[in-house]
This record gives structure tokens, C-alpha cells and sequence, in this order.
């Protein structure tokens, strides 16, 4: 479906992140899970960065590079998976996950993107999170449904951001709820869509309307 903003908050809510940290046109940045490429293209536009976008999945890899051409921005966009990235230690002055981590293997992801910082490098992070904790069979629901291998709390979180070795590590709430999303929702649809992605977009959202208040996000800023 090739959807733009697919995190909680969407773009709206990634443009008030980054309004409060020191970007420049000198900056590095690490868009992890890049997806359509949607935060890359603004981070390029708005701030001049130098962004590497970078996904495991093939069709969102291409829906990027033709966004990327689209509007004629430098954003490199490479095909890997932040578990393992071939690129050297301490590449980048930023680095952005936005419904990822999750989806990966944590521990190892978290340390990959340690080591791609700078000392002194930001990492941020918007993530899924539990607000309480979940039934053994909730849990194994949301589980199954999204391919995890855990629901993390926001302590569950942190600690494993200390353990990597992240510093001043701060957690904000999002306002809004995660069936909201204040930005307008953009579609880069494909020339074939397999009709059951829509079943599983309808489980989706009935998954978020039956853990509304237990399922939630958190975003994560810290730094090397």
C-alpha cells in the first residue's frame, strides 16, 4: 500500500522531534526501516542533511529511491538490515527508528546502531510499547499477529537502551492515541496488491482499537 507515515504520529509528529535537536546542513543521519522514505525526503529538504535511508524490504527500497528521484533530493537509500549495516563505526551524528526496533532483534539492532554514532551522536526512537502489563494470551496475540518476540514497557525499554550503552536517555508520551494520526495519510500504492492485505489491515486496526490504552508508543531520545 505503500503507506507514507505508518508510526504513530506520522510525519507531524516526527517534524516536532527533530524542531528541538541541532541539525545542520554538516549533519549525518540514519533513517533505519526508511520505509516509502516519507522522514528521509523531509530530513533532506528541510534541513539539508546528509540522510542515508536504509530497508531490509525490497519494494519499499524501490518506492523510495523513485520518491528520492521524484523530488530530485541526495538521499542515499541502501537495502540492508540494521542488525548487520556495512557501513564503518561512528558514520552518522543521527540516527532515527520510527516503528522498527520492534520488529528486529533488539539487542543486536541496538548495538549496530550504537557502534554507526559518532560519541556524542542522537539516537531517537518511536516505538511500540505496553502501558500495562498484558495477559500471557494478549500478548501472545499481539505477538503472533506482528511477528514479535516481545511487547516491552517503557522500563523494558530503557533498560535495554542502558545495557547498549546509551546515555541521558529521555521517554516522552505521545498526546494523542495510536489510532490517531494528525498527519494527512499518503499512498504510494502498488501495481498489484495481494487482496489480503486488506484483511490484515482490518485486523490491525481492530487489534488497536481492543488494546487501546494498553498498547502504546514511546519515543526514545538518547545519546552515545
Amino acid at each position: 500500500m505503500g503507506v507514507g507515515g505508518a508510526h504513530p504520529g506520522g510525519l507531524n509528529l516526527t517534524k516536532e522531534i527533530f524542531y528541538s535537536e541541532k541539525i545542520s546542513r554538516a549533519s549525518r543521519i540514519l533513517d533505519v526501516g526508511c520505509g516509502t522514505g516519507q522522514t528521509a525526503a523531509y530530513l533532506a529538504a528541510h534541513y539539508g542533511a546528509k540522510v542515508t535511508a536504509m530497508d531490509i524490504n525490497p519494494i519499499m527500497i524501490e518506492k523510495a529511491k523513485s520518491r528520492m528521484m521524484q523530488y530530485q533530493l541526495p538521499v542515499e537509500v541502501i537495502r540492508g538490515s540494521i542488525e548487520d549495516f556495512p557501513l564503518k563505526d561512528g558514520t552518522f551524528d543521527f540516527i532515527l527508528s520510527e516503528s522498527v526496533l520492534s520488529f528486529v532483534n533488539k539487542p543486536r539492532a541496538l548495538k549496530e546502531i550504537f557502534r554507526l554514532l559518532k560519541s556524542g551522536g542522537r539516537f531517537i526512537a518511536n516505538e511500540l510499547t505496553t502501558n500495562n502489563k498484558l495477559l500471557s494470551s494478549n500478548e501472545e496475540e499481539i505477538k503472533q499477529f506482528y511477528g514479535l518476540d516481545s511487547v516491552l514497557s517503557e522500563t523494558d525499554w530503557v533498560d535495554l537502551l542502558e545495557q547498549s550503552g546509551f546515555k541521558n536517555i529521555k521517554a516522552l508520551i505521545q498526546k494523542s492515541s495510536m489510532l490517531q494520526n494528525d498527519s494527512t495519510p499518503e499512498f504510494q500504492h502498488s501495481e498489484y496488491m495481494d487482496p489480503g492485505l486488506y484483511t490484515v489491515m482490518i485486523q490491525h486496526l481492530n487489534i488497536l482499537v481492543k488494546y487501546q490504552g494498553i498498547l502504546d508508543n514511546r519515543i526514545f531520545l538518547c545519546t552515545r
